[in-house]
């Protein structure tokens, strides 16, 4: 199994002291995150992309460019790639160009995004919103395979015989397609045979290992190999202690004051108690044998090889944070990288076969 920081950049007052860094802290933040997974050993770190409060995440191949000059292993995801609000030929050029910054580290993970303000910022509405994530998808997708493309588009102007510089680094670029609650997005993997990502956030287990169950369906139906699936699946919250009783009473106040922040702005509420939201979300919060078993009994669900948890602290303290992440990788990861299997291919760059000299 392999495992991923993730940021969405919120901007808003810590939930537990009420204090707001600002933006420049906030930033600042992101970036000692990123050294402290790769530092720890995680697998990869992802940025968010929205374009509304209280996010601050608008310019993700911006922050992902200054993570790779920090950076030598982990590997870079976006999370998500919103394609259904930008051009897919300018969206292509900035990745590429990160991609060959990074040296490879690139993986995308794209979606339609959420939010009303986003969506009427970049004038996109409900009902073409799907139709623009996947036909930007499929433009994106020829980029990064062709030299010249040629694409009747409904969203952007045509293209005929087409270039787009840079040409890429990775031939092609692993995209994952992220997956909160619509079939549409589901379909799209399976139909071209990409990996999937369940964001597993907001709502108990049934939802998400249902759009799972779909996929494989779909993915069959398009005549891919069973064999070849990946998923990958989001988690709610982190706080590892050496018990469950200290990590219930470190969490307690961070639930409580997201709660009320929930309440206070009619988010509609999923879990009432500290206790019903451990035993019934993706939170991991607990022990280490807790955390294990919770991890396993989603994956006899979804079937998942990659995991995501919080890069920010969330309310708990920074010295809180980093000891649980230290507790998770030191007792935690060892046991679910023995017992889980990696995804089907290689983590590194998606590079060309080395050209033997029969082809010569």
């Amino acid at each position: 199994m392999k495992f991923l920081a993730i940021t969405l950049i919120v901007h808003r007052p810590d939930p537990t002291t009420g204090v707001q860094k600002s933006t420049h802290e906030r930033f600042r933040e992101v970036l000692d995150n990123a050294l402290l997974a790769e530092e720890l050993g995680f697998d990869g770190f992802g940025v968010g992309e929205r374009h509304e409060r209280p996010f601050i995440s608008s310019s993700p191949t911006v922050v992902l460019s200054h993570i790779a000059a920090l950076t030598r292993r982990i590997r870079l995801f976006t999370a998500v790639t919103t394609l259904s609000l930008l051009d897919p030929v300018r969206a292509y050029e900035d990745y590429a160009t990160l991609d060959h910054l990074s040296g490879g580290r690139l993986d995308l993970i794209i979606g339609k995004g959420n939010g009303t303000a986003q969506r009427e910022l970049f004038h996109v509405t409900p009902e073409d919103q799907w139709e623009r994530n996947a036909e930007s998808y499929e433009v994106f997708r020829q980029l990064w395979r062709q030299d010249k493309v040629t694409a009747r588009t409904r969203f952007r102007p045509e293209l005929r015989d087409a270039e787009v510089w840079p040409r890429p680094y990775q031939q092609p670029i692993r995209v994952w397609h992220g997956s909160a609650t619509s079939k549409e997005s589901v379909d799209l993997a399976a139909r071209y045979g990409d990996p999937l990502f369940s964001a597993n956030v907001t709502n108990p287990i049934e939802p998400y290992a249902e759009l799972i169950r779909y996929y494989r369906e779909r993915w069959e139906h398009y005549g891919h190999d069973p064999a070849d699936i990946a998923v990958g699946a989001g988690t709610a919250g982190l706080y590892v202690a050496p018990t469950t009783q200290e990590a219930l009473a470190a969490y307690r106040p961070v639930f409580e004051n997201n709660l009320a922040f929930q309440q206070q702005v009619g988010l509609p509420i999923v879990f009432e108690t500290l206790e019903d939201y451990v035993e019934r979300s993706s939170a991991l919060i607990g022990s280490p044998q807790q955390v294990i078993d919770k991890v396993h009994r989603y994956h006899e669900q979804f079937g998942h090889t990659v995991l995501h948890l919080h890069a920010d602290a969330s309310g708990l303290t920074d010295r809180q944070h980093r000891d649980s992440l230290e507790l998770f990788q030191s007792a935690v990861t060892p046991v679910l990288r023995k017992d889980i299997p990696d995804p089907p291919f290689d983590w590194g760059p998606v590079l060309p076969e080395p050209a033997s000299a029969a082809d010569h």
